[in-house]
């Protein structure tokens, strides 16, 4: 077979497995749930946040809080609808009174999110902050340096 590597893509219900027993990180210790992601596992769009906030913490979903709404609004001036895409976090649990990530959180949490990304297949990842576009992009930039380049 000529030493041709082929990446095995997990099945979203595969990475919830995987998620739900994790303990990478501290995160888990003050946790409610896991926020893993929601939407359309066939999404051509895909967005990815940063962290749960506290009504994501309770309702075990991204994006539900004064953040989604404001998502969803925005959604609807780009003519999208919440079930047609698919949105998810870099970090799966909630960071204790809405703090920033810590580096180890994120790695901890890094290969979910691939894995993720993997699964769905889109044609198009949107970040939503600067966590989110310096993971994606790689990059220490911030996400308003980059604003107008990409």
């Amino acid at each position: 077979m000529g030493g041709r590597y082929r990446l095995k893509i997990k099945t979203l219900s595969e990475i919830w497995t995987e998620v739900d027993g994790c303990r990478r990180c501290q995160l888990c210790e003050t946790r409610t749930t896991i926020v893993f992601g929601v939407g359309n596992p066939d999404a051509e769009v895909m967005f990815i946040g940063e962290a749960p906030g506290k009504q994501e913490d309770l309702g075990a979903e991204p994006f539900i809080g004064a953040a989604g709404k404001y998502l969803n609004s925005l959604l609807g001036i780009a003519g999208l609808k919440r079930e047609e895409i698919y949105i998810a976090n870099i970090l799966k649990c909630r960071p204790p009174q809405n703090r920033n990530p810590l580096p180890e959180e994120i790695e901890a949490c890094t290969t979910f999110l691939r894995d993720q990304v993997r699964a769905v297949n889109p044609d198009i990842l949107v970040t939503l902050g600067n966590f989110a576009t310096r993971f994606i992009l790689k990059t220490d930039r911030g996400i308003t340096g980059l604003r107008g380049q990409i």
